[in-house]
């Protein structure tokens, strides 16, 4: 009976190259990995920019865009509050003209 020579993962002692060496010498092999490295460079340096892009958005919104919510709605609530003294008093609405005012 002949002995059954099973094929090995790693580099054996006698000088054989295992299987895994043997297919990393494929040139299909050395050109999938370098198609896998700049991939992964790529990604890297996608994932970089567009992480500094969202910071420079989210910065510029919490210095600009805030301020300016916060004075708009103060703003409101100033017309808002100019309309209810001015109904209550009875006299013409602010930018309203005079022939349009209730009768007294």
């Amino acid at each position: 009976m002949a002995a059954v020579r099973r094929p090995s993962l790693s580099r054996s002692g006698s000088g054989d190259d295992g299987i895994l060496s043997r297919i990393s010498d494929y040139s299909i092999v050395r050109k999938g990995k370098s198609a896998a490295c700049d991939a992964a460079y790529v990604a890297k340096r996608l994932l970089k920019s567009t992480g500094k892009a969202a910071w420079i958005a989210a910065t510029t919104f919490i210095v600009l865009g805030i301020p300016l919510i916060i004075e708009m709605d103060r703003e409101a609530q100033l017309n808002e509050a100019e309309l209810q003294q001015a109904s209550l008093l009875g006299g013409a609405a602010p930018g309203q003209p005079a022939f349009m005012a209730p009768p007294k």
